[in-house]
Parts: structure tokens; C-alpha cells; sequence
């Protein structure tokens, strides 16, 4: 990596871990949450806020000095999309209840942490980003290594938009402006479900179908029940805006679907947590019947640990909520970290079989790849 692009990766989160400057008071705050500051919200295990600002210098300055990260051996793979079978999944009118939908479920991989899932009756979009670059303004910044497996034109009408938190390669201000006005002439109505304190962002951009919801709230969509669940991480879009909203992956259940979206995150005792919280709801079978959890940006182990897991604590929460079949997410997109782009996917396989999971238990897709899930019965 040249020397300008380690400048502004140094900059992009410098900003991000400064301490806020300036007071501010959480109107959200509530004292019997433990994750709940007066000033924000936090990780409930020790050890688990932001880097220092000292931290982060030593870590570009190591990666600059190292010329880090490497170059991927081979390109992330991809497929061209199947636009015919993603437009033909059939959703359910408004008003209708959790029945058995008509069509199958499936998940296609648009690429990083943005997935189409489809199920329940509804198209659902996770952290969707289709610039090209992560970053306030397309001209520098962290920028795609592949396009997006679906573009934004082409997807279907969105039913649910879930935001895990509102780091810039998850909360994309231009494809959640672009997704809307897609919706609006479409004569379709998108939904954008968000962690505490995200709504007012949103309304700022003129979108105002949004839910913002704490950590084990429920919203339910024509049947379908979206939890913001916890996980391990923190959000800043800006030097002064430090863990001012709140972060989490989502528990979904649909009829034919209970299935899990990690975000980004650091391994903790959230995902046992979060299986053991709805273990009425999963039933005897175990857990999820479907988990995206991320794999991706955990290099150097020593400034990452805390909020992004490595392959080997991915099989772990894949373990610990006990999925069915889990994908991997948050890899292959965006240069974000020291490892290489490819990397990820190999220490997978090595964790996988360590475990004794094959790659049906915990898969890799090509960026654009769609797969059915197998729907669960209806009691």
C-alpha cells in the first residue's frame, strides 16, 4: 500500500478514536442498563472501548513501516448475480400474518457485510454499502476491490433495511439515500430498522420510515420479528461523536427463516447469550437456522481483538449459536486491516476443520452467489 493511501486510512480513523470534545448528554440514557453512559453506550465487558489515540498511531505506524496489508494472492470470487430468481421471491402483502411463504428462503452475498435475505415474506437488506469507497466523500478512503454482487438498481423491492451500526462501511449515507428513492418510485415502502440514537441521522436525510430500537427490542414486520441483539463493538461516524449510538447484530424469526446477522464484532459472550435468550424461541433443535457472521479485519490480534473476531472466534460464535449453517461476511470488499483480502477465508478453513465443520456448515460465497435455505416447518 503507498504512502498517500496509509495517510488517509491514519486519518479515516484517527477521528474515530479521539475522545469526544465536547459534552454531551444521552437522551436516551437509562441507569438500569448496564450499557447505557450517561454519554453514550458501551460494551459491558472490560477492556472493550476504543483504542487510544497512542494505540492507533503505533498500529498505521507499524503498517506503513511494513507496507501493510499484502497483496491478495488471488481476487475475491464472484458470480453473476441470478436477477431472475432474486425478483422472483414472493413477498407477502401488508397486512398479512406469519404463514408459510409461498417461495423458499434464500441469502445472496452483495458483498462486505451487505446480504439480501429473503424470507418470511419479505426481502431484507443487512448493511447495505454500494459505493465505491467507504468513506465520507468517493475520492479517498478504504475503496471496493469488487462491485457490488447485485447493483442497487437491481435489486427487488427492499421490505427492511437492518443496520448493525454506523461505522462508514456499514452505514452507507448514499446507498441508504439511493434505497429509499428506489422505494419511493417504486410505490414500495422501505423500512430501516437502526440502533438507539441513528433515527435523527436518518431523518436528516429526508427518510422517515425508520425504527430505532435498544438491545432486545422487538419490531415486527407483516409477521416477522426483528430483536437488536448485543454484540461486542462501537460506532463513531466523527471526532466527536464516539459510542454516542448504539451497536448490535439482529435476531430475526420468520415462519420459515429464525436467522441471526453478527454486524461486526468482537468475540464475546453475547452470541451464547443471544442463543440462550431466545432458546424458548429456537426450540429443542438447537439455534439459528441461518447466521451471517463476520470473519473479515482482525490484524494486527493486538489492536483488533476487542471488536472484530478472527476466523477461529467466528466458528466459535458460530458454535455458540448453535446455527444450522452459517455464511461469512465482512471479508474480501474493503481493505480495512493488515491481512490481505484473501486471507480470511483460508483461516476459515483451517478453524472449520479444526472444529470438525465442513463448508456447508459454515460457507463461502462469491460475491453476487445466492443459495436456498432450507425453511423450517410451521408448527
Amino acid at each position: 500500500m503507498n504512502k498517500p493511501m496509509h495517510l488517509v486510512r491514519l486519518l479515516t480513523t484517527l477521528g474515530a478514536s479521539c475522545l469526544s470534545l465536547v459534552a454531551y448528554a444521552n437522551p436516551y440514557y437509562d441507569a438500569t442498563l448496564p450499557h447505557h453512559t450517561e454519554r453514550g453506550f458501551r460494551n459491558t465487558a472490560p477492556d472493550t472501548a476504543p483504542k487510544k489515540l497512542g494505540e492507533l498511531l503505533r498500529w498505521r505506524w507499524d503498517a506503513l513501516r511494513k507496507d501493510l496489508p499484502p497483496s491478495a494472492q488471488s481476487p475475491t470470487p464472484t458470480v453473476t448475480a441470478d436477477l431472475a430468481r432474486l425478483r422472483a421471491y414472493q413477498r407477502s402483502a401488508p397486512g398479512s400474518s406469519s404463514a408459510q411463504p409461498a417461495s423458499p428462503p434464500a441469502v445472496t452475498w452483495i458483498g462486505h457485510a451487505s446480504t439480501l435475505v429473503q424470507a418470511g415474506g419479505l426481502n431484507v437488506l443487512t448493511d447495505p454499502i454500494f459505493s465505491e469507497r467507504a468513506f465520507p466523500v468517493q475520492i479517498a478512503g478504504p475503496q471496493r476491490a469488487q462491485p457490488p454482487g447485485v447493483a442497487l438498481d437491481d435489486l427487488p423491492p427492499i421490505d427492511v433495511v437492518v443496520i448493525s451500526h454506523n461505522h462508514y462501511d456499514h452505514l452507507d449515507r448514499a446507498s441508504v439515500v439511493a434505497l429509499n428513492a428506489k422505494a419511493q418510485l417504486d410505490g414500495s415502502d422501505t423500512l430501516f430498522l437502526v440502533p438507539l440514537g441513528q433515527k435523527p441521522w436518518f431523518e436528516n436525510l429526508g427518510i422517515t420510515h425508520v425504527v430505532e430500537l435498544d438491545w432486545w427490542q422487538k419490531h415486527t414486520v407483516r409477521g416477522v420479528e426483528f430483536y437488536l441483539t448485543p454484540v461486542q463493538h462501537w460506532s463513531a461516524r466523527g471526532v466527536l461523536d464516539q459510542n454516542q449510538t448504539l451497536w448490535g447484530g439482529w435476531s430475526v424469526f420468520a415462519a420459515d427463516l429464525h436467522w441471526y446477522f453478527g454486524g461486526d464484532a468482537g468475540y464475546s459472550a453475547n452470541f451464547a447469550e443471544t442463543r440462550q435468550h431466545f432458546a424458548d424461541r429456537l426450540g429443542a433443535g438447537g439455534g439459528f437456522d441461518l447466521a451471517l457472521i463476520p470473519i473479515g479485519a482482525y490484524a494486527p490480534r493486538w489492536f483488533m481483538r476487542a471488536h472484530h473476531m478472527n476466523p477461529e472466534e467466528s466458528v466459535q460464535a458460530h458454535l455458540d449459536l448453535q446455527a444450522k449453517r452459517s455464511v461469512a461476511v465482512h471479508w474480501g470488499t474493503f481493505a480495512l486491516t493488515d491481512e490481505p483480502l484473501d486471507q480470511p477465508p483460508k483461516d476459515l478453513a483451517l478453524a472449520r476443520a479444526d472444529k470438525g465443520l465442513s463448508d456447508t456448515d459454515f460457507a463461502v460465497f462469491k460475491i453476487g452467489e445466492t443459495r436456498t435455505v432450507p425453511a423450517r416447518s410451521v408448527p
